[in-house]
C-alpha cells in the first residue's frame, strides 16, 4: 500500500518506512505528525483518487530531525545597466518518517508486521530443517569414522591369523620333502656299500676255485 500526499506545495509518493525530506513544520524533533492532503491511496489493484482529498483516510509519521538543503544560487543582473545581485539560499528541511497508512480502518503498518511475522516463521523453519540436516550430517560422519577407525584395526588381525595359518602348512610341505631326500640318501649309501662289497665276492670265488694265494711281504 502506498499514498500520494501533499505538504509545502509539494507532492511526495509515500510507504510505512519512507524517509523523506520535506519543507520545515512547526514541530520538533520525537514529536509525531499528520497529512491531511491525501491525493491518492493505492492497495494492490485497488486505488481511491481524491477529489481533492481521500475520504477516511490518514497518513502519520514521525519527525526525526532537521537539516537544511543543498545551496541554490540566484544570480539577477541587467544588462547596459551595470547591475549584478548574487544570492545564496539554503532551504529548512524536516526530515519525516512515514510509521502508517490508513484507508477504511485497514492499516498498511499492520499488514506490513504481519508479513513480517510470517517471513520471520518461514525463515525459522528453514533454519530448524537446516540445523536438523547439519546434525544428521555430522551423525553420519561419525559414524563412517569409526567404522573406518574399526576396520583399521581389523586389518593387522586379518594379517597375523592369515600368516599363521600358512605356516603350518609351509612346515607340513618342508616336513613331507625332508623324508624324501633322507630316503634318496640312503639309496644312494645302499648302492655304494653294495658296489664296495663286489670285489671281496669275487676275491672269495678266486680261493674257492684254488687260485694262488698272493703272499705280502713285510
Amino acid at each position: 500500500m502506498y499514498a500520494v500526499i501533499e505538504t509545502g506545495g509539494k507532492q511526495y509518493r509515500v510507504e510505512v518506512g519512507t524517509e523523506l525530506e520535506i519543507e520545515l513544520l512547526e514541530a520538533g524533533p520525537g514529536e509525531a505528525v499528520a497529512f491531511e492532503r491525501i491525493l491518492l491511496i493505492a492497495d494492490g489493484d485497488a486505488a481511491s483518487i481524491g477529489r481533492p482529498v481521500v475520504a477516511n483516510a490518514s497518513v502519520s509519521g514521525e519527525i526525526l530531525r532537521r537539516d537544511r538543503g543543498e545551496k541554490l544560487i540566484s544570480f539577477k543582473y541587467r544588462p547596459k545597466a551595470r547591475r549584478r545581485v548574487k544570492k545564496g539560499h539554503r532551504q529548512e528541511l524536516s526530515v519525516v518518517r512515514i510509521n502508517d497508512i490508513v484507508l477504511d480502518g485497514k492499516s498498511a503498518a499492520a499488514a506490513a508486521a504481519k508479513a513480517e511475522e510470517a517471513r520471520k516463521t518461514e525463515r525459522q523453519r528453514l533454519e530448524e530443517a537446516a540445523r536438523k540436516q547439519a546434525e544428521q550430517d555430522a551423525a553420519l560422519a561419525a559414524k563412517l569414522a569409526a567404522d573406518k577407525e574399526k576396520a583399521d584395526k581389523a586389518a593387522p588381525k586379518a594379517k597375523a591369523g592369515a600368516a599363521t595359518k600358512t605356516a603350518p602348512k609351509d612346515a607340513a610341505k618342508s616336513s613331507a620333502k625332508a623324508p624324501a631326500k633322507g630316503s634318496t640318501r640312503a639309496a644312494k649309501a645302499d648302492t655304494t656299500g653294495a658296489v664296495a662289497r663286489k670285489p671281496a665276492t669275487r676275491a672269495k670265488a678266486g680261493d674257492a676255485k684254488g687260485g694262488p694265494a698272493k703272499k705280502t711281504q713285510k
